[in-house]
């Protein structure tokens, strides 16, 4: 998400497609064809998963200190959120913003020596609280585990505002509870509660901060 106390008037344009690659769909051993025609850009599983919650289908988001979504991305509900991070962020960049300076917040499940090398490598400032497992590992490799990263923890309360941007989604009951076939259908609502979300902005009730961008 990111924070623009300065232009709370600007409204970017916002991108949402689906992170699934196509692929080849299984082959029929019985049974007609199928009757739903084959979409340009639509993911043969319709970005469709099953996860402990049952079939489920995961909205990944970057929300502004607005609570306004900025950037969003569909997958399989099993699917993982650190490995979207990457997309979710070039998607951000994309939208006119490549000089924009932010911080990334984001909570554990970003918390992965790969996704901070990257970060560092982009210049891109982030506070990403690190987890139990790994405060271990670096302890146990003794002078030879390095520093640990940094983390403002003041900062970082500020993320509850992504938490909050699903809240606001999660008024659409068609949002909350898929009832759609194609992916490209369901991202159309989702881009259309996020435009109405865009015209609608919660004030930032906390008190001002270096812009930020968080992630879930």
């Amino acid at each position: 998400m990111v924070s623009w106390p300065d232009c709370s008037r600007w409204i970017p344009p916002v991108f949402v497609f689906t992170s699934m690659p196509l692929v080849p769909s299984a082959v029929r051993t019985q049974g007609a064809d199928s009757n739903y025609p084959h979409l340009a850009g639509e993911p043969t599983d319709h970005a469709i998963g099953r996860s402990r919650g049952g079939v489920t289908t995961k909205v990944h988001a970057l929300t502004d200190g607005l609570v306004r979504p900025v950037s969003l991305l569909l997958s399989v509900g099993q699917a993982g959120d650190n490995p979207v991070l990457e997309p979710l962020r070039e998607t951000y960049r994309g939208q006119q913003n490549a000089k924009r300076v932010f911080t990334l917040l984001a909570g554990k499940a970003y918390s992965h020596p790969s996704t901070r090398a990257r970060l560092r490598a982009r210049g891109i400032k982030n506070v990403i609280p690190e987890r139990i497992d790994q405060k271990q590992h670096r302890k146990n490799k003794g002078q030879h585990g390095g520093r640990p990263p940094r983390f403002e923890r003041d900062l970082y309360k500020t993320r509850n505002t992504v938490e909050r941007g699903f809240s606001r989604f999660k008024q659409w009951r068609g949002i909350a509870t898929r009832y759609d076939k194609y992916a490209l259908t369901y991202q159309g609502g989702v881009l259309l509660a996020s435009t109405i979300i865009h015209h609608k902005p919660i004030e930032e009730t906390r008190p001002s901060y270096p812009k930020s961008e968080r992630a879930s």
